[in-house]
């Protein structure tokens, strides 16, 4: 498709529901100016088991293949154990081939071309003796301050942090360098991030790159889609019962576009993900109930389904109806992918082991010093005898004539 459009075309297909843009008067230059393959990446840290949140880089990920562009995907293995020990490091292999099945498996799934497309470890060259030291050389001339500043909004945030969240942000930035791009690609969760390569990397003689960043779609419960907040989030494998079961509890307040997780949703992944299957222009579709009238609600404009939103003409339980159906469908691909995988599915229990559950212990009745009969200073084992420093005033033998001599029965 990359070839049947111009410049201008790509251009705007590339900045399609974005949210900001940092210097794209870089990008301008070198797709109007060059007309070069613009070079982009997106990272992710390969932590928690990948959501339906994903699907929002994905599609833009997808749009960017489709203008022409040359994408890598950088599955952040080491960033993953920076992170406040998200990913131990025993699991960091094994979680970022996981995450390298999922994600080839959505774009598969959205009908886009990959040959313009590259998976790359961040293993691969952060390890290497020059990333080391450019890491030093950035730690120079990055104070703490900025850098604790920068990745506030992405680094787990804890009372008593380790040094490795400040290095988080200087790795990401360097990775600009190492990965030969033109544009990082990312949440505007990253903005600070995104800041902090844009002023540094010219400081250590490196230059400095365009950002895009796509909006933040809210999770289920109404805050940010987070893979370690299960009640926020739907998994790319739960089966239909499952996805129809949260979204049926999802906040969705009637009338009301702000925080409104489903029609963001519709918004960055329904509406966009249907236009790439087909071709054309995305359209949305609720069925409405045997018992109600009319026609099908179908929406191809979205500022149409929020006007329809606010007037309670589209309510929270057609928009769940219509938001779940498509939903399963949209997740079928993937899971069909999975399940005729034994090599993705070996992963997955590498990557992510079930929870051993421990077994309760069986506590031993201990019949204590407070036993009837005993005296202080002794304790009753269980088999009936008993041990103690008093042990001699209060043992009553072993035969009954023994004990009535010890108490003293005539």
């Amino acid at each position: 498709m990359a070839n049947s459009l111009n410049p201008q075309e790509q251009l705007a297909l590339i900045y399609e529901n974005l949210q900001e843009k940092l210097k794209e008067d870089l990008i301008e230059d070198i797709v109007l100016n060059q007309q070069r393959s613009l070079k982009i990446y997106w990272g992710t840290a390969t932590t928690g088991k990948p959501h339906c949140g994903y699907f929002v880089p994905m599609v833009k990920i997808a749009h960017f293949l489709r203008a022409g562009c040359t994408v890598k995907i950088l599955l952040a293995d080491i960033h993953g154990f920076l992170d406040n020990l998200k990913a131990p490091i025993e699991l960091v292999k094994f979680r970022a081939e996981y995450y390298q099945f999922v994600i080839t498996s959505l774009l598969r799934s959205l009908n886009v071309p990959i040959d313009r497309l590259q998976i790359v470890f961040g293993s691969s060259h952060q390890l290497t003796a020059e990333y080391t030291m450019d890491l030093f050389r950035l730690s120079s001339v990055v104070t703490e301050h900025d850098s604790k500043k920068a990745g506030a909004e992405v680094v787990k945030q804890v009372a008593n942090p380790t040094l490795s969240g400040l290095i988080y942000p200087l790795m990401q930035t360097l990775d600009e360098q190492y990965l030969d791009v033109d544009v990082q690609f990312g949440g505007v969760d990253q903005r600070k991030i995104f800041t902090l390569a844009s002023e540094s990397l010219p400081k250590i003689n490196y230059k400095e790159r365009a950002h895009l960043m796509n909006s933040m779609v809210p999770g289920l419960s109404g805050g940010k889609m987070s893979a370690s907040d299960p009640d926020s989030k739907i998994d790319l494998l739960d089966p239909p019962d499952v996805v129809e079961k949260k979204l049926k509890k999802a906040h969705c307040a009637p009338r009301e576009i702000d925080g409104n997780g489903l029609v963001s949703f519709v918004e960055y992944v329904l509406l966009p993900v249907n236009g790439l299957r087909t071709g054309g222009k995305g359209t949305f579709v609720v069925e409405k109930r045997k018992s109600e009238d009319g026609e099908p609600l179908v929406y191809d404009d979205i500022a149409v389904l929020k006007a329809d939103y606010e007037a309670d003409r589209l309510t929270p339980q057609l928009l769940k109806s219509g938001v779940t159906q498509a939903l399963v469908n949209l997740l079928r691909p993937i899971q069909d992918d999975f399940r005729i995988s034994s090599s993705w599915q070996e992963v997955t229990n590498k990557a992510y082991p079930p929870a051993e559950v421990k077994k309760k212990e069986k506590k031993v009745k201990n019949l204590g010093t407070r036993f009837p009969g005993t005296k202080s200073g002794v304790e009753t084992k269980p088999d009936g005898h008993i041990e103690g420093a008093q042990k001699a005033q209060a043992d009553l033998g072993t035969g009954a004539k023994e004990a009535m001599n010890n108490l003293d029965i005539k």
